[in-house]
């Protein structure tokens, strides 16, 4: 187990920042590889442009399935170590997928970089830890808006790295900066689990968390809709380069309009924070999930016409992903309200269940990719209406009701419906 900082307590505005940090080394391991999606695939001599999507793909599957395993962990053994040795990995994964000499090998490096990546998200449990009530809401918006702010530079960072040095750098650069962070954490990061609440995991403690995860109707309901929403994003970001390359012929614009896109999504989240309180989740939500489906269904419409062109497909993807923003962030706090009681591994399975299963469904829509933007248009579509579907049966098909009586946690005191994140 790494030693226990001694330093002076972090202040409040570092230990935002090193928060944020974290999450961002997930989100830069994502963003920062789109420009080099067809540079990457002519190297490795990958035949079909469109297999150049599993880099991505393969990232989400670690990082889903990692999602299983390090919050557990960190319940059972301590935040700070589960946090360093994640690092650990994810900066030796970065280097070993710069070193590659394959393709094969290079998506292998990629399923332990998005594994070892996952581990960040014991981020959260350390804010947890620290702070309750509107201090922690605070905290967590704080760290929300800088982990947006970086898919809105990481394109446009990789595309910089690409002009001066080969692909390989973007990953030597990931590397980097999280073992900066790593070595930041280890000065500076305390233990915030106390002794006394850690976990001894045992077989039915499990079993019963899953069970009581899968076994309620809205918990089970919300998480699907969140995982297919989550595969049209998945789909976005792993054509997008495509699109920008092959249909509008533009490829250099796609950092650019790919950070304005990331704005919009930052938006709806902010509005989201500023009107829950007063509107409710499910109103938020669901309005949010009807517009989706009426912005993507027109999309269609207009690149099955021919009528696309490049200033209709960024309005309409920044309109799709606002209304993405203000529908999931609200269904994952949905998908928690029943399981209080079980919330640390009731969030890793969802997390798990979302993640690797939205990665796939993305992977599925974005093999359709055919020169056009129509594949994305009605592959989000699709998504949208599969959402309703879950949405529908998780609210006995009732949309915009009330929220639900607050949900109870672990220690039994009630929780309003729009405090569980």
């Amino acid at each position: 187990m790494p030693m226990q900082s001694t330093a002076a307590p972090i202040g409040f505005t570092e230990f935002v920042v090193l928060v944020a940090s974290m999450m961002a080394c997930q989100a830069i391991a994502i963003d920062a590889m789109l420009p080099a999606f067809p540079i990457i695939v002519h190297a490795l001599h990958v035949a079909n442009e469109n297999h150049g999507q599993w880099i991505l793909t393969s990232y989400m599957a670690g990082l889903g399935c990692g999602q299983l395993f390090w919050g557990v962990m960190s319940d059972r053994f301590g935040r700070r170590p589960v946090l360093l040795a994640g690092l650990g990995v994810y900066v030796s994964a970065a280097l070993l997928c710069g070193l590659s000499d394959s393709f094969h090998a290079l998506l292998i490096w990629r399923f332990v970089h998005g594994l070892a990546a996952a581990s960040v998200t014991v981020s959260r449990s350390v804010i947890r830890d620290l702070y309750s009530g509107r201090a922690m809401a605070r905290v967590m918006s704080l760290t929300f808006v800088v982990f947006l702010m970086v898919p809105v530079v990481a394109p446009s960072l990789g595309q910089v790295i690409l002009l001066f040095a080969p692909w390989r750098y973007i990953f030597i650069v990931c590397g980097t900066f999280a073992a900066i962070v790593w070595t930041w954490a280890w000065l500076r990061l305390h233990e915030t689990l106390h002794p006394e609440y850690r976990m001894t995991l045992t077989g039915s403690h499990i079993a019963h968390a899953v069970r009581l995860v899968l076994g309620d109707r809205a918990s089970l309901c919300y998480t699907l809709a969140l995982t297919v929403m989550f595969g049209s994003i998945m789909a976005y970001v792993g054509m997008v380069q495509q699109i920008f390359s092959d249909v509008f012929h533009r490829a250099s614009l796609m950092p650019s309009m790919f950070a304005l896109c990331a704005v919009t999504m930052g938006m709806g989240a902010y509005l989201n924070s500023r009107f829950v309180e007063r509107l409710g989740m499910r109103h938020i939500s669901h309005a949010a999930l009807l517009c989706f489906i009426g912005i993507t269904a027109l999309h269609c419409v207009i690149a099955a016409m021919g009528l696309e062109q490049l200033w209709t497909f960024v309005l309409f993807q920044a309109a799709t992903m606002a209304c993405f923003s203000l529908s999931v962030s609200n269904f994952g706090a949905m998908a928690m309200e029943p399981i209080g009681a079980v919330a640390g591994i009731g969030a890793s399975l969802q997390g798990f269940i979302s993640t690797f299963a939205g990665a796939l469904m993305g992977a599925a829509i974005g093999r359709q990719f055919n020169g056009a933007a129509t594949p994305l248009a009605a592959g989000s579509l699709i998504c949208g209406l599969m959402g309703l579907v879950f949405v529908l049966f998780a609210e006995k098909g009732r949309l915009f009701k009330h929220h639900h009586p607050a949900a109870m946690t672990a220690d039994g005191t009630a929780a309003e419906s729009y405090g569980m994140h």
